[in-house]
Parts: structure tokens; sequence; C-alpha cells
């Protein structure tokens, strides 16, 4: 397992969530996340403790490869957004710090898989403080996911298989449909952009 310090020479990421680099699909927003089963939370627990290990690393991991793909998301983040290398960003004490904020929000998530209201309750904050505080896009939530996924999948490829990915797509699916309900609770107009 290695860890890789800067992006892959840009090749089109897998289609996750309906996203592929500087294009965004939209859609409707469904009635309801899609919940996982016991074996799919089980799934996910497993794999993401082998991911958790190492999460600043891969934190750090995602954001840059976030940021080189989607550079229009570093307009949110004043602290690094003047950042264009990747082994800048990888030795920013900011970055590698939001790294760790969105690897613990995750991993809150995670842990709480048996208690549906406390993954919701998460999800709102995040969600809330996104939209009203920081006034970030929600499709970006939805640009994360994917690159999240497949910084997993590359870096992690004995733990990430089909099988595991499509339960990761599922999950991350449910993520992004509990904050978008945030978004809408707080009077977002428009969930879906092509802000990339």
């Amino acid at each position: 397992m290695s860890r890789r310090e800067s992006p892959p020479p840009p090749s089109p990421p897998p289609q996750l969530l309906g996203v592929q680099r500087g294009k965004v699909e939209c859609e409707d927003r469904p009635e309801r996340a899609e919940p996982l089963s016991d074996t799919e939370r089980e799934i996910v627990q497993d794999t993401w403790g082998h991911v958790y290990k190492n999460c600043e690393d891969v934190g750090v991991s995602v954001l840059i490869r976030f940021f080189v793909n989607f550079p229009s998301a570093k307009q949110y983040f004043s602290q690094f957004q003047h950042l264009e290398d990747p082994e800048e960003m990888a030795r920013s004490s900011q970055l590698r710090q939001h790294a760790c904020r969105v690897m613990n929000a995750i991993n809150s998530v995670v842990e709480n898989l048996h208690d549906p209201e406390k993954v919701s309750s998460v999800l709102a904050l995040v969600g809330k403080a996104h939209a009203i505080k920081h006034k970030v896009e929600p499709v970006y939530f939805k640009i994360l996911s994917s690159v999240m996924l497949e910084v997993f999948s590359e870096d992690f490829p004995e733990f990430f298989t089909a099988e595991v990915q499509m339960v990761w797509t599922k999950l991350m699916g449910a993520v992004y449909w509990h904050v978008t309900g945030a978004y809408t609770e707080v009077g977002w107009l428009q969930v879906s952009s092509s802000a990339v």
C-alpha cells in the first residue's frame, strides 16, 4: 500500500455519483436516501478501518486531488486558495487540518451507521454550516465524495473491490442526500449546479 504525495497524471476518474472531472451531472433530489443493509454497514466499517488508520495522509491526498481536478472549489478556502502546486498543498497546515476535519466527519458517519438519527444529525450540522456560514454550493459535496472513493480505491485496492466500491457509492449518495436536505431546510434554492 503506497502513499501518493501528488495526484496521478490527468485521466478521467471512474463514474462515481455522476461526477466527471470538470463536469457535474445534475439530477433531482430523490425522496429519501436508500438505507444500507446490515451487511453493507459491516463492509463500510471494515474497509473504513483501513483508511482511517492513515486518515491525515488519505485526507490530504483526497483534498489535493479535489483541488487539482476541480480548482473552482478552492474559492471557498481563503487560507489555501492561492496554492497551485500539489507538493505545496501537501505542506499546508491549513489544508492538513481541513483534511482531518473531513475525515473525522466521515468517521462520525461510519461509527454511527447503526443510528440513523445520529448520522442525520451529524450531516445536518455539516450541511447547515456549509450552506449558511461558508456558502459552499452543495454540488461540491457530490464531487468530493466521488474524489474520496477514487482515492480510496486507488490507495487501498485490496479492500476496495468492485462490490465494496458499490456499497461506498451508496453510502456517499446517502451522505449527499442528508447534506442537501440541510441545504433545502435553510432555504438554499438550488441544490444541483454546474459549478465546475
